[in-house]
């Protein structure tokens, strides 16, 4: 199931017919120090975005007896479809939108590796995956910095404890390399 899930966000991604518009950059690539790793983000529409993100980051872990006490940080794939819904409002003020700098919605979905460990004495060696939908901003500055929040909820797969959890995600780095085409630039 959750290798059906990724496949399907990437070949979204790949397949698409991107229909480059005013509003989103064609693509973003950024490095994530918050959790660490690098991001890509692409076109696929006039307000739509494909981001994918590999590297390691804080998760709930379904696993775990008494969820929301420990954390777990694992090496991590994740996908999001945005839905970027305020780039005329954000115009119209006169605020800057370069670097995809609104709010969006998206479905969204994650496979975390978490490897061999031991939780009550019992080895816990399996995936850990999550699909379900977000809502966040995100916010770029001429300099590069680029931050992203997002909230939500998803449907984790993987453990004895599957079922719908809390989902947030902090996203704070540098956009490395970056192909424009935002209206005002």
């Amino acid at each position: 199931m959750q290798k059906i899930i990724l496949i399907t966000l990437l070949l979204c991604g790949a397949v698409a017919t991107a229909q480059f518009g005013k509003n989103c950059e064609l693509r973003q690539f950024k490095i994530n120090i918050a959790n660490p790793g690098i991001e890509y983000e692409m076109a696929l529409g006039v307000n739509t975005t494909f981001d994918v993100k590999a590297g390691f980051q804080v998760a709930l872990d379904p696993s775990e007896p008494e969820l929301y006490r420990d954390l777990g940080f694992f090496p991590a794939i994740a996908g999001q479809y945005r839905y970027y819904y305020n780039f005329e409002k954000r115009q119209r003020n006169r605020r800057q939108v370069y670097g995809n700098s609104a709010n969006y919605v998206a479905p969204a979905a994650a496979v975390f590796f978490p490897g061999s460990r031991t939780i009550d004495n019992v080895v816990i060696d399996n995936i850990i995956s999550y699909a379900g939908l977000v809502t966040g901003l995100q916010r770029s500055y001429d300099s590069g910095f680029n931050f992203s929040i997002d909230v939500g909820a998803a449907y984790y797969m993987g453990s004895v404890n599957e079922g719908f959890y809390p989902v947030a995600n902090v996203s704070i780095g540098w956009i490395i390399s970056e192909k424009r085409w935002c209206v005002g630039r």
